[in-house]
């Protein structure tokens, strides 16, 4: 079997004395794992640094192989961001959320697409925190974990709809909501509305809620936590406010 396919890179790991195995985010074959030949040497170690987009070339004798990548470079985003120290946590943070949560060799483009938006806005500080958070959500609901965000659980309001109930996944109004709020997680009005700003506060509020649910809907079916990258990133955005 082989496949060529545009990828993004998520983590790479030592194999033996000088290969690695690179787990890369394609659209059309999903998340795929495959031996590169010399992966730890010089040339190549740059090349599998995550959040670097590549031409990838898979070939395995058997279907269900681990089989071998080559790859070639197409965009080298872990180094462009060396210096922003803040989009570079950001990079590794989505890659390593994608990494955990999404399964093998199931394709989804639209998570791949929204991806690729993210990264090409990981020089804007006013942009990019809103956006990983709407991938984020949009990720929950590819992998069939979606919330409920268009009427209140409570009491089918569909106006000032403020929190989300952590059991259930649904938008609860500030009425409603009230009397629990301090167990409640913020709803900032741009996860649910089309093109509402957001504020660094607002982002930090929807990566608080998705961040949530990634780890208690599907992380925790693998008794995972949200990967430390994803952590600290999260501590660093509360930094910036």
């Amino acid at each position: 079997m082989e496949f060529v396919d545009d990828g993004i890179v998520l983590s790479a790991r030592a194999h033996g004395e000088s290969a690695a195995i690179a787990d890369i985010f394609t659209p059309h074959h999903g998340r795929w794992a495959g031996l590169v030949y010399g992966g730890q040497g010089r040339t190549k170690t740059p090349l599998l640094q995550p959040g670097n987009s590549v031409k990838a070339t898979w070939k395995g004798r058997l279907d269900d192989s681990l089989g071998f990548f080559t790859l070639e470079l197409t965009q080298a985003r872990a180094a462009s961001l060396m210096q922003d120290r803040l989009s570079l946590a950001a990079l590794t943070a989505a890659c390593a959320v994608a990494s955990a949560t999404l399964p093998e060799r199931q394709a989804h483009p639209r998570v791949y697409h929204t991806l690729r938006i993210l990264f090409d806005h990981l020089d804007d500080i006013d942009i990019w925190p809103a956006l990983m958070a709407r991938w984020e959500l949009g990720l929950l609901a590819e992998l069939g974990f979606g919330l409920t965000l268009d009427a209140c659980a409570a009491t089918g309001a569909r106006e000032n709809l403020i929190y989300v109930s952590p059991k259930s996944a649904s938008a609860v109004s500030a009425e409603a909501g009230e009397p629990y709020k301090d167990r409640m997680l913020p709803l900032p009005a741009f996860l649910r509305v089309a093109g509402a700003e957001a504020t660094l506060k607002d982002a930090i509020d929807g990566l608080r809620t998705t961040g949530h649910f990634i780890e208690t809907r599907i992380l925790h079916l693998s008794n995972q936590e949200l990967p430390e990258a994803r952590r600290r990133l999260f501590s660093l955005l509360i930094e910036q406010q």
